[in-house]
Formats: C-alpha cells, structure tokens, sequence
C-alpha cells in the first residue's frame, strides 16, 4: 500500500487484516526518493517479493499533484514488473479511517491554497455520504453537520478551519494520510476485485496543475 498525496510518503504490507511492515516519512516533497526504498524495506522485512503480493494499493487523491504523481507511477511500476493489479483507495477515506475517538460525523481535509480544502463528510463508520470537493473555508462552513452533533475534521487542511470555526460541536485532528489505514478499503477492493486500469489509470486531483509562471520565465 503506497501514500504520497500530500508532503509525507508512507508505505505498509500486510497480510489479511495485519499490517507486516510499514514506513512512514513526513520530511516535505521526498516521495520520489524515498518511495521505491520504503517498498523494498517492507518486502524484505516480510521475506517477500513483489512477485508474492495479490495487489498493490495507491492513494488515488484528492492531494498533491507531484506527489500522486509519484505514488501512482511507482505503483503501476510495481504492477506491471510483477504482474499485480492495481487499487485506488480514496484519500480522504485514508483519513477518516485514522480518526480518533467516535462522532456523528468525520470531514477530512486536503489542504489546497489559501483558504480553501478539499473535502468530504464520512459517517461515523468512515463510510462517505456526499462527493469530494474543493471547499472555500469560512466561519460558517459544515454548519448542518456541526448542528446536527459532534464532527471532527482531520487532516492537513483542518488548522485553517480551525483559525475560524467556533462550532462548540467542531474537534480537530491535524494529521497526514498514513498507508497503514488503507488496509481496510484495500481488502474491500480485492476481494470485489475491483481493480484499476493499469496502463491508463490517473489519479483524482479534482483540479487540473497549473504551473507557476516566475517573473524571469515571462520576461
């Protein structure tokens, strides 16, 4: 299971509903270095190859454009070295599974610029209830899920809305997406056999990259 769609890079093997190995690193913008060292440290902590695996994992989005770019090459990379198939997993998903404690609603958060997130409300359970979007933050945002009992937001985009929100019903878990929480969506893909596209899957950035332009480049 590979995650890389924010500025951390972490990747976990398991086996059943057991997590073998896992690496995690939050050092900002590493992922393509880090990445194929942490697959090979998990593997080898395991006595396994890539050839013994029933599938490979991605965080598909939404995050970072580089870093899903990096997640999901190196996955496919995996995929058709070893002849595996491919799992996207939601990374907000990732995110309300990592939630801590129980509420009547879970909305992680993917920080994007300024003020805005992307984001999606989950149950209690972790099971989603409405589309991903790009959400413009204020004092009044998530007011029906607040009203309607104790929320938490969790992610890397909550300490913006933090800054704001004064919801008596509103909890905050600052945190980046961990591949060992992908466990259990993983399991529910492959048993589905629900698989991904390997030659032409993409991940989910919800909004096209466009790239900056510097003042020496447009002179």
């Amino acid at each position: 299971m590979i995650e890389t769609s924010t500025e951390s890079c972490s990747a976990a093997l398991s086996e059943g509903e057991r997590i073998l190995a896992c690496r995690t690193s939050d050092t900002p913008r590493q992922q393509s270095s880090m990445l194929a060292p942490f697959i090979q440290e998990v593997l080898a902590e395991a006595g396994l190859s890539a050839r013994d695996l029933d599938a490979v994992a991605v965080s598909e989005g939404p995050g970072s454009y580089t870093g899903l770019r990096v997640g999901v090459s190196t996955a496919k990379g995996v995929c058709f070295g070893a002849g595996k198939p491919l799992i996207g997993v939601d990374t907000l998903r990732i995110l309300a599974l990592q939630a801590e404690g129980s509420f009547h609603r879970i909305i992680p958060m993917i920080d994007a610029r300024r003020m805005e997130v992307y984001a999606a409300v989950f149950d209690g359970n972790a099971e989603k209830l409405g589309d991903t979007a790009a959400v413009i933050l204020d004092a009044d945002s998530f007011r029906e899920e607040l009203d309607g009992g104790s929320v938490l937001f969790i992610g890397t985009g909550v300490e913006k809305f933090q800054a704001v929100c004064r919801h008596p019903n509103a909890c905050f878990q600052p945190c980046m997406p961990n591949a060992s929480f992908m466990l259990k969506p993983s399991l529910e893909a492959l048993q589905k056999k629900e698989f991904k596209d390997v030659a032409y899957f993409e991940p989910f950035y919800l909004k096209e990259f466009v790239a900056g332009v510097t003042k020496r480049s447009a002179l």
